[in-house]
């Protein structure tokens, strides 16, 4: 007996809208419930707990990270900025008609698995019954802060509160963290501050965002495919011709070797160390009113910590004990199958080392013919719930990630697509390949 196929997607940013578009593809109904009023995510600033600023920009280039069939615009920069990425996602979502599967400004506030059926209760009081569930919310809303002893009695804060280097001026400000928006962020510090530093826990790799004239994951992509511990060799004589000894800058000497966390792209920061901008700290070592003491035994005076320090990864519609953890984020198989409930769906929950909105358009046609499967019961529904139960792919690489939370379910976007197209051989499904959505655009396919 075949369940009622009606699927609901909780979110409108990249990854539930990629979602949205392999549904209507697939003929699979579906609601989308959105809790702001337009679709973008994180990269609509204007909704509450946003962490864009004014000065974000994609970290990875506009040809490696568009979706299928869609890319972004020709004068468009190498890297786009939040602004312009949120304009290529709303017009990716009136391009393929999307508008009239999302319900906005309406929360999911809970959802109850009763057997085999989600029980969903929206933010308008009603509750409405799906076959499948797939969180799509981010991973960007929920700030994590930093603990250090004693109290810091100036203005203490997350980067998730950040908007406008204006914020900076005239004060002396200390950036805490190591990603590319802390990078960022005390870039703009550095740029208008009475005085800046930046504490890191460890020493970094930082990749410049072109190397020889194209964008960084042009170049990469553009070259032979090589064993990663060739490409970590031959980008680490690459990087110490460019960059030089980091060290000279009071950076620390990384404790890992290239491409064994998360990639800072990013240059700009170097010149402003280069030029005095910008100072250099270890960890911090305790707070003492508006001193900060270092872990190396100096002490500065500040009137502004911004903690750059990440987020939590929380799914707070659903009861937490119908997934399972690792390092406090959700582990699901391919980072997209709930391990015990094959009612419960994941989009987005991951972390990888290039463009993102290609893979979710993979990821979404993985997702919704596992769904179609499900609801056939057949042969193909058993041999994936195998999988989901038994299966653990190695998706490193071969690399030796570092060993922190944000790596807890990191993977290498290149050893990801090589597995999900053997899963893809195994389960007989074909992959997915470019003009699979030409013919679905309802703008009749025109250029942006």
């Amino acid at each position: 007996m075949k369940t009622d196929p009606r699927v609901c997607i909780v979110g409108a940013g990249p990854a539930g809208l990629a979602l949205a578009r392999a549904c209507v593809r697939h003929g699979v109904p579906f609601d989308v419930y959105e809790r702001n009023s337009d679709v973008g995510g994180i990269w609509d600033a204007r909704n509450p707990g946003s962490p864009i600023y004014d000065s974000a920009h994609f970290i990875s280039s506009k040809t490696q990270s568009h979706y299928v069939d869609f890319p972004m615009p020709q004068d468009y920069p190498d890297y786009p900025s939040g602004k312009q990425i949120l304009n290529y996602i709303r017009a990716f979502a009136v391009a393929y008609g999307l508008y009239q599967h999302i319900t906005f400004n309406m929360e999911v506030k809970r959802a109850e698995l009763v057997g085999r059926t989600w029980r969903v209760t929206l933010s308008s009081g009603e509750t409405k019954s799906y076959c499948a569930l797939v969180c799509a919310t981010g991973t960007n809303w929920f700030p994590s802060m930093p603990e250090y002893p004693g109290a810091f009695s100036g203005e203490l804060r997350h980067a998730v509160t950040y908007k406008s280097r204006a914020e900076f001026l005239g004060k002396r400000v200390l950036i805490i963290g190591g990603g590319n928006s802390a990078c960022d962020i005390a870039s703009d510090a550095a740029a208008v501050a009475e005085s800046a530093a930046i504490s890191l826990r460890r020493g970094y790799h930082f990749v410049p965002k072109h190397l020889f004239g194209v964008p960084a994951d042009v170049f990469a992509a553009s070259g032979p495919h090589l064993p990663i511990w060739v490409q970590q060799k031959v980008f680490a004589v690459i990087l110490k011709a460019l960059t030089g000894d980091l060290t000279r800058f009071g950076l620390q000497k990384p404790d890992h070797k290239l491409f064994e966390s998360h990639p800072i792209l990013n240059t700009q920061i170097l010149h402003h160390l280069a030029h005095g901008r910008i100072r250099a700290k270890p960890d911090i070592a305790r707070f003492e009113g508006q001193t900060v003491h270092f872990a190396d035994g100096t002490s500065e005076e500040f009137d502004l910590v911004l903690c750059a320090t990440g987020y939590r990864w929380e799914i707070p519609f659903v009861d937490p004990s119908l997934l399972r953890w690792k390092s406090h984020k959700p582990d699901l198989y391919m980072n997209l199958f709930a391990r015990d409930h094959r009612e419960l769906y994941g989009m987005g929950y991951m972390e990888t080392n290039g463009g993102a909105y290609k893979l979710f358009d993979e990821m979404a046609d993985f997702t919704v013919r596992a769904i179609e499967a499900r609801n056939e019961s057949g042969m193909v529904s058993q041999k994936l719930d195998r999988l989901v139960a038994n299966d653990s792919p190695d998706l490193s690489g071969g690399i030796h990630f570092v060993a922190s939370d944000r790596h807890a379910t990191y993977v290498e976007i290149d050893a990801y697509r090589k597995y999900m197209k053997r899963l893809r051989k195994k389960l007989g499904w074909p992959a997915l390949e470019a003009g699979a959505f030409a013919a679905q655009r309802v703008d009749g396919g025109a250029t942006q």
